[in-house]
């Protein structure tokens, strides 16, 4: 262990996959090839580790984010690399010294889940014929359009052929799986083995900011003094060590300030603050045979105790001068500079806290619906068969009100004229009372049918500045006690587009989401313009949504889908867009009494 970097590696707050390498053959040995799996199979490269310089057993700290669909078959490779220049994206101009394909996870119960999953790699027994050996690995994923080929993906649910060999290896099911590293066709890079281990960290809710320094390190150089970097272990249930970070190498300095670094609690310790910790310091070696300074123990619980007390400083000691010699005190003293805690709350959070999601329905009554009593139009209601209309309506509707506790929604409709002058009105007109339920929304939507003229044009704009008027009351009370969700069913292309993209952008800083189902078959084209997927939205004026808001749905790609896989597509971004509402504006949920974005040190709110 104790493998220095070129830089310092960093952890993401949202956790995810770990890679690490013992023991690499050497480049070049078998002439092996990068190419790897089937010609016809397409990888994805999610991203690729630090180097480890001068190592034929390297442990590789880089953190990747991997999710974890429990429905689907998810295809990995790992790829190891001998590296000659600059850790870039692309791996052409390394040596390719070995990979293993395996599946995150192989469906194998009834029930469906989604995690976030941190995978760690230890590869070992790489031979070493060159003096200078820097190895990275580098993570794959089987491109999937999630849509397109799920199907296929269910179908090729068996186990993955790879250069003749089957490699039907489960990460998640075995949690830790050890395979050889092989080269191309199938052959066997030395006795290069890489091990691959499974962590659900779906349980992460916060990240830390960590920063050491240390002083009066014993000097292991005999013409300089120590070039010393730290790594900080979490030790697992098995008391085995779990490398969490490692610091850049200091040169020459036996007082070194390391950088600030960021780890996700799960990562640290496994969110349970009383896990014990290990950090070990290191004086830096080119050819990798890094000398031993000293090491301490602590728990994330300690460091916060401490942290707040001003004594934030451990003795770092040497086991072995400890045992001989009586008066060995220390090797050194390693303090903890700054400690800050960034608490990460969930959509569930926010709504177990209090958060009630006001659900606003309107309703498109434009001519080009068709005439209700003409069994073609949109808007006919078939005793037998419920239209479009409802069909949205009612998916959605059913999972809304389940988080509104008095569930009445509240029900607009726009481009009709009404009676008695069946006059347009601007901004919609509402029904009297907000209907109970999903079911009084469909009653009120049945019953003003007969009593409005269709008329027109399709104007927006009038409707999102009505609830942006209500969510922009609830933003100045400062609690995460009201969000509102707007869903606009409509025929046609929106025609006060710029008008519309005024009020979204505006929208974007309230508490609220839009949901625009297009129902028939129009061109909607222009309506995509509207979900900000494919770039920023911006206003007329240029300027962009602070969020990305809204969720453009045609309906007819989901006509035939069931109820439930409707209300999946239409409401998945809500919860992050919650999420991200609140965070912005530094909320927790309601009964915390410390800011989301606080980072009070050593406190937890």
């Amino acid at each position: 262990p104790g493998l220095p970097l070129q830089r310092g590696s960093q952890a993401t707050p949202a956790g995810g996959v770990l890679l690490g390498c013992v023991g690499v053959d050497r480049a070049g040995a078998w002439g092996g090839s990068p190419s790897m799996g089937s010609a016809h199979r397409v990888h994805l490269q999610v991203g690729r580790t630090e180097v480890v310089r001068s190592s034929l057993h390297p442990v590789f700290s880089k953190v990747f984010t991997v999710d974890y669909y429990f429905e689907e078959v998810q295809r990995l490779r790992f790829e190891v690399y001998d590296t000659h220049g600059p850790s870039g994206f692309s791996c052409q101009e390394d040596d390719f010294l070995g990979g293993m394909e395996c599946t995150l996870g192989q469906p194998a119960q009834k029930w469906l889940l989604q995690v976030i999953t941190r995978v760690s790699v230890d590869v070992r027994g790489i031979a070493g014929h060159c003096a200078k050996h820097f190895p990275c690995c580098t993570l794959f994923s089987h491109l999937v359009n999630r849509w397109d080929d799920l199907c296929l993906l269910r179908a090729t649910a068996g186990p993955v052929r790879w250069g003749g060999h089957t490699q039907g290896w489960q990460i998640v099911a075995q949690k830790k799986v050890t395979r050889p590293l092989l080269l191309k066709f199938g052959r066997n890079a030395g006795k290069s083995t890489i091990t691959v281990i499974a962590e659900d960290i779906s349980g992460n809710n916060g990240y830390v900011e960590l920063s050491f320094r240390a002083r009066k390190l014993d000097d292991k150089d005999l013409f300089s003094k120590s070039d010393p970097f730290l790594e900080l272990y979490r030790v697992n249930d098995d008391q085995g060590l779990q490398l969490v970070y490692r610091t850049e190498v200091v040169k020459n300095n036996l007082n070194p300030v390391w950088e600030p670094f960021k780890v996700s609690l799960s990562s640290l310790c496994s969110c349970e603050e009383t896990r014990p910790l290990k950090c070990l310091v290191w004086d830096y070696d080119s050819r990798g045979k890094h000398d031993f300074i000293g090491e301490f123990t602590t728990t994330f619980a300690e460091m916060q105790k401490v942290f707040r007390e001003g004594q934030a400083q451990w003795d770092c000691v040497n086991p072995k001068y400890k045992q001989k010699r009586r008066s060995y005190k220390n090797s050194g003293a390693v303090i903890l500079a700054d400690l800050k805690f960034h608490r990460v709350y969930s959509f569930l959070d926010y709504i177990m806290g209090g958060c009630q999601i006001h659900f606003t329905v309107a309703i498109d009554f434009t001519a080009s619906n068709g005439d209700p009593r003409n069994s073609c139009s949109l808007h006919y209601i078939n005793p037998y068969q419920p239209n479009e209309y409802l069909k949205a309506l009612v998916s959605v509707g059913e999972i809304c009100q389940d988080y509104d506790s008095d569930k009445r929604f509240s029900a607009l409709g726009f481009g009709a004229r009404i009676p008695p002058k069946y006059e347009g009105v601007q901004g919609g007109w509402a029904h009297p009372l907000p209907p109970t339920g999903i079911q009084g929304v469909v009653e009120a939507y049945q019953n003003c049918l007969p009593r409005v003229q269709l008329y027109g044009p399709t104007n927006v704009a009038p409707i999102i500045s009505k609830v942006a008027r209500v969510a922009a009351a609830e933003e100045r009370t400062g609690e995460a006690s009201q969000y509102y969700i707007l869903l606009i069913l409509t025929d046609g292309v929106v025609t006060d587009m710029a008008d519309t993209r005024e009020a979204i952008v505006r929208a974007s800083r309230l508490p609220m989401s839009i949901i625009i189902v297009g129902v028939g078959n129009a061109d909607f084209t222009d309506m995509q313009v509207l979900d900000g997927d494919d770039g920023v939205l911006r206003s007329p004026r240029g300027e962009p949504a602070l969020r990305d808001i809204v969720q453009f749905v045609p309906f007819r790609e989901l006509k035939n889908a069931s109820p439930t896989a409707l209300a999946k597509c239409v409401l998945a971004e809500v919860p992050k867009q919650v999420v991200e509402y609140y965070s912005h504006r530094g909320l927790p949920p309601r009964g915390l009494g410390v800011p989301a974005r606080e980072a009070s040190p050593g406190c937890t709110p």
